[in-house]
């Protein structure tokens, strides 16, 4: 065998017993008349020494040619290590070498395989195989590891069953586009990686495996960035003969599960919150609600004045921002230049600081007198010390660069703890939204979720109000999971693909195999979907998925590693019967 212990493993009880260790040269220190070598594998390091009073001449001579990441196996003897260091789990001990093999030497690594490493990001992308033996991303692959047995434990107790469901599958319109796969047996044909498995569970539910889960992989070709790759993981559920409680209940439990196995935080229920209340209060759908900051709405108190900005504005809406009355004017002046940045794009902020006496001074004061201002800070919750920062226009757009804002100074000001986790379900969505550019409504999740019973007649008269039967999952700002009620009757689900714009014969040509089901006996079902990678990141204090995923791909959905995409042989395209320009 190459190895008898690990790197790792071997500690003061050891001393004096034989062993064989194979693994990494991590470094190498040469005295002259000692060597020691410190050798690394998954589970640690080990010091090495070879001692020339002790040590065979030609393994010693061997021991110098030795580089780092050569790949060696020794056996010798454990000795008590004279320098001990408490910082390594081996750091009591050290192997004398008796015999030493070099199985694989190493050309020089492009950047140092450590903790702390001199290469960029795009350089150890293209080494990835290196970068993984550092322990950053080493640990954080074994922490997805854990993460997932968590996951299977938990759902296998609740009588959950994995199901595969394929990969090669038909294109369907589920908001992004399809990675598209031609057939070669089947000229001018393409198959589809899917976006989700979304109607393969809700057949399983339909074939009455009442509950199903996968770790599964999941596609989408669309613009990506640091937290987004074009592949991505999903744990994907689904539920037969339940209703909306019995779902958040069941995967609160998962997460709850999750934050107590793998974090060591005990939770109590988790809050919930419309989503009407969340846009209102924070600006967004998945509110980061470690810290307050709430949105105040103005309106009624700043306009009807003789500031214009106001009164034009459909929103006045402002937070408090808790000890930053002591900003200078330089650091407001850098605020407002930072919501004016294209990628926020208000065109300005008015600001009033409420000082420790009790009195606020804005940038306004010459329309908005000491009382006008008092009740700026109790709508916006200010408190002596604090700056209430106020954005105004257009109420969708307003509420959204708040929220920005909002993120950005939580940043500023230490609040987005990644130890401490905030969960909270957003729940009754709208089902559908109003798309300027196609002039028509699409479904705000996808075409199978379930709208409120009671708001199926508002599909008629007011589509824009009507409610879906759908939650998100939200931890730290971010949605981690989300899902719904599904459709499960055939007269429903046409009603659906009405309202989204398909006609009989397209819904037909794209779902006919799913409302073919439907007239077989499907049970009320829901499930929820998580995304894996993103929920993995927060759990291990990160706010990017890639150190989560053993080959990520970068900005530009490219693998610089193995260089792919690329291009195909003029055979291979004639045999898939495809013509370039």
């Amino acid at each position: 065998m190459y190895r008898s212990y690990n790197c790792g493993q071997l500690n003061a009880s050891h001393i004096n017993q034989e062993v064989t260790l194979a693994g990494w040269v991590q470094k190498s220190r040469n005295k002259g008349f000692m060597i020691w070598v410190d050798l690394r594998d998954r589970y640690g390091i080990t010091q090495l020494i070879f001692d020339e009073q002790r040590t065979q001449k030609e393994v010693l001579e061997l021991a110098t040619t030795l580089g780092r990441e050569f790949v060696i196996q020794v056996k010798g003897i454990v000795i008590e290590r004279e320098s001990k260091n408490a910082a390594m789990a081996t750091g009591d001990i050290e192997i004398l070498v008796s015999e030493l093999t070099v199985l694989n030497a190493s050309i020089t690594p492009p950047f140092t395989i450590e903790d702390e490493t001199d290469g960029g990001e795009d350089i150890r992308m293209k080494y990835r195989y290196l970068d993984i033996r550092r322990n950053p991303v080493k640990n954080s692959l074994l922490f997805r590891h854990k993460v997932a047995m968590e996951v299977r434990n938990y759902l296998s107790a609740q009588n959950f069953v994995e199901v595969e469901t394929p990969i090669l599958i038909k294109s369907t319109p589920e908001g992004a586009r399809d990675f598209v796969v031609p057939s070669r047996m089947n000229e001018g044909q393409f198959y589809a990686l899917p976006q989700s498995p979304q109607t393969f569970k809700q057949l399983l539910m339909v074939g009455g495996m009442d509950k199903y889960f996968q770790i599964v992989k999941c596609f989408r070709d669309e613009d990506l960035r640091a937290d987004r790759q074009p592949e991505f993981t999903q744990i994907d559920c689904e539920m037969a003969f339940v209703e909306q409680e019995d779902i958040i209940q069941t995967f609160e439990g998962l997460a709850s599960h999750l934050l107590k196995q793998v974090k060591g935080v005990e939770t109590g229920p988790f809050p919930r919150m419309t989503y009407d209340e969340a846009m209102k209060k924070y600006g967004n759908d998945k509110p980061d609600i470690r810290f307050g900051m709430e949105f105040g709405e103005l309106n009624a108190v700043a306009q009807h004045k003789d500031f214009t900005v106001f009164n034009n504005s459909e929103l006045v809406v402002g937070i408090a921002v808790p000890g930053a009355a002591s900003y200078t004017r330089k650091q407001i002046d850098e605020l407002i230049e930072w919501v004016k940045r294209p990628q926020v794009g208000a065109s300005g902020m008015v600001y009033a600081k409420y000082e420790a006496d009790g009195s606020i001074k804005s940038s306004v004061d010459k329309f908005y007198d000491a009382a006008d201002l008092q009740q700026w800070a109790q709508i916006t919750g200010a408190q002596p010390g604090d700056l209430i920062l106020v954005l105004s226009g257009d109420a969708h757009k307003t509420r959204t660069r708040l929220s920005a804002l909002r993120m950005e100074l939580a940043t500023r000001l230490g609040l987005r703890n990644p130890e401490v986790f905030a969960p909270l379900w957003v729940v009754d969505f709208p089902l559908l939204e109003w798309d300027e550019e196609s002039e028509r409504f699409h479904a705000m999740h996808h075409p199978f979720t379930s709208p409120k019973p009671e708001d199926i007649a508002l599909l008629e008269t007011n589509p824009g109000a009507v409610r879906a039967n759908a939650y998100d999952l939200v931890l730290n700002g971010n949605e981690i999971g989300g899902g719904s009620i599904r459709i499960h009757d055939k007269a429903t689900q046409a009603l659906m693909f009405k309202y989204l714009g398909f006609t009989e014969e397209q819904a037909k040509a794209q779902f006919g195999f799913l409302m073919d089901a439907f007239q077989y006996g499907a049970p009320p079902h829901g499930g929820l979907a998580f995304g894996f990678d993103r929920l993995v990141a927060i759990l291990g204090g990160q706010e990017t998925i890639r150190d989560f995923i053993a080959f990520p791909k970068n900005n530009s959905g490219r693998d610089v590693m193995i260089d792919a995409p690329s291009v195909i042989d003029d055979a291979q395209l004639n045999e898939l019967h495809i013509k370039l320009k």
